[in-house]
């Protein structure tokens, strides 16, 4: 027997007590989300194959050959902390860690650098053809850099050009911020269009400074705006790795919250995400990761662009995933174009930016097409 309802009783109260309570629902990973995160694995675990594979024949190739079981003795002994004795054991040592090592674990530093920050950039502007050079963090980098190349401060310490360039990158950045807010806070279409014309400026800056610069200082601008590893060194490699690490742990930290970003930022702000704030954060890491980069390997284009717009129609938006893939793909991306810059003309260094852009532009053509076809404009 049903207990007896009272009167003035709704329908709704009724049923309520006579029917069993629900059982709560459990959370499951959905089904697209369980695909993502296996493809996710997948090409994450090809692209690692393929970067130490790709190091091993980058530690190999050059003007004096190293075969890879030479390259393994020598691994060997370093970490044992045996010191090589046959003459030529000493000189592949002297190869490797002098000169070959300091740049591929650049080169890696650099190319994860790049891609962490386009992936970023990206997902805060919700386009995926954004790039950093869109906040002048190259061009102010390029500013500080010639500033000192044309008044010989780089003479005087080898840090010289690299801290001018890092603080060039994040004044830059921080100018286009401030300019472009309004009521205290930053609109994206106000931050592309001051990102243009900070852009446009520091173009203008780096023209005069080239247009007064004497011949030796004219050819080292030109020859470090289109990037090169090939003043690596161990120091370099340490002073970019704090920055990456500090960068890292702070775009990783926010992977959720731009996930919710892509969403809109009205969704956003109804799930408890703080949209300037978040904004300003993801700002911040992109500056430090662009700059300690730039700073190093001068201007290098295209990486940020392509990589992360790449891996997103393989793995979908997910900035879980996205985000250290974009590190792993950018690092295999620039160990490659370094790797043919090296060895395509013989004793030879060509600039990385060369190939960067023989590979981006096309691929970032396609890429752009096939977005177009996709949204029905073509």
């Amino acid at each position: 027997m049903t207990a007896p309802v009272r009167a003035g009783t709704t329908a709704s109260e009724t049923t309520a007590r006579v029917a069993p309570a629900a059982p709560p629902a459990i959370s499951r990973p959905s089904a697209a989300g369980g695909r993502s995160g296996r493809r996710a694995a997948v090409l994450g675990t090809l692209l690692s194959l393929a970067l130490v594979l790709l190091l091993l024949a980058s530690a190999a190739a050059g003007q004096f050959p190293i075969a890879v079981p030479d390259i393994i003795e020598s691994l060997q002994r370093r970490i044992a902390g045996t010191p090589a004795t046959d003459p030529s054991a000493v000189l592949v040592d002297g190869t490797l860690w002098s000169v070959r090592f300091p740049r591929l674990v650049l080169g890696l530093l650099v190319g994860a650098a790049l891609g962490m920050a386009g992936a970023v950039m990206q997902g805060v502007f919700g386009n995926p053809l954004a790039e950093p050079g869109v906040i002048g963090v190259g061009s102010g980098a390029a500013v500080g850099a010639c500033l000192v190349i044309v008044l010989g401060f780089d003479a005087l310490t080898p840090f010289a050009l690299p801290a001018a360039a890092f603080a060039g990158g994040l004044v830059t950045t921080a100018a286009v911020y401030l300019l472009s807010r309004s009521g205290n806070r930053s609109i994206v279409l106000t931050l592309v269009l001051t990102g243009i014309a900070v852009n446009a400026v520091a173009g203008a800056v780096i023209s005069f400074l080239v247009f007064v610069a004497d011949t030796s200082s004219r050819e080292q601008i030109v020859f470090w705006q289109m990037g090169s590893l090939g003043g690596a060194t161990w120091t370099a490699v340490g002073a970019v790795a704090v920055v990456l690490a500090a960068g890292t742990a702070g775009v990783l930290g926010m992977s959720r919250r731009l996930d919710l970003l892509a969403l809109g930022e009205q969704a956003a702000r109804h799930s408890g995400v703080n949209v300037e704030r978040l904004r300003i954060a993801a700002i911040v890491c992109v500056a430090l990761l662009t700059s300690a980069a730039v700073a190093y390997a001068g201007v290098i284009g295209f990486v940020g662009l392509i990589v992360p717009h790449a891996l997103r129609l393989v793995t979908g938006p997910s900035h879980r995933y996205l985000i250290p893939l974009s590190a792993v793909a950018g690092a295999l991306l620039l160990s490659g174009a370094d790797l043919v810059a090296r060895t395509a003309i013989a004793y030879a260094d060509l600039p990385i930016g060369i190939f960067t852009a023989l590979v981006g532009g096309p691929v970032f053509f396609l890429l752009l097409r096939r977005t177009l076809r996709r949204q029905g404009v073509l």
